[in-house]
């Protein structure tokens, strides 16, 4: 492999690492299912869908192997629906698409604004989302304010 795409390799996972610390430290484990604040049957690292099996206890290695899975499927949604964004902005970016999923992601103002060269009122959207069955949550606040901070600083 050419020196430039292991460099490119490198930075990739360096970027999935930063995204994946910032969403555990706002997610935290737990390796059995519980509801969250809205009632989604949930587990890991904010795991949810399928692979939560109620009853079940899950794992160290379970939810890191989800997690891992679960962050590059955020990633490459990031990458198809706004590729020309910096590394810099990435791992917020990443932690966001993680929690409200890749849909949500590709369809929202934040990528149109990053898409169109409003880099800043891209970060800015994140922000908005702190409402999860139609209620503020106080956590989606804090969380959010971390994320939009982070990605200002990586314009």
């Amino acid at each position: 492999m050419a020196i430039k795409a292991r460099l490119v390799q490198a930075g990739a996972a360096g970027v999935i690492a930063a995204a994946g610390a910032l969403a555990y430290y706002f997610e935290g484990e737990h390796r059995t299912p519980y509801l969250d604040p809205i009632g989604i049957p949930t587990v890991c690292v904010g795991e949810t869908g399928r692979a939560v099996v109620l009853g079940k206890t899950y794992t160290p290695e379970e939810c890191a192997k989800l997690y891992a899975a679960s962050l590059q499927v955020a990633a490459d949604h990031v990458q198809r629906c706004t590729p020309n964004v910096p590394d810099g902005m990435r791992p917020s970016l990443i932690s966001f698409t993680f929690n409200v999923g890749g849909g949500a992601y590709c369809r929202s103002t934040l990528a149109r604004k990053a898409n169109a060269g409003d880099l800043a009122g891209a970060c800015n959207e994140l922000l908005r989302w702190t409402y999860a069955g139609g209620r503020q949550l106080p956590g989606l606040v804090r969380r959010r304010k971390a994320e939009a901070h982070l990605c200002l600083r990586g314009i």
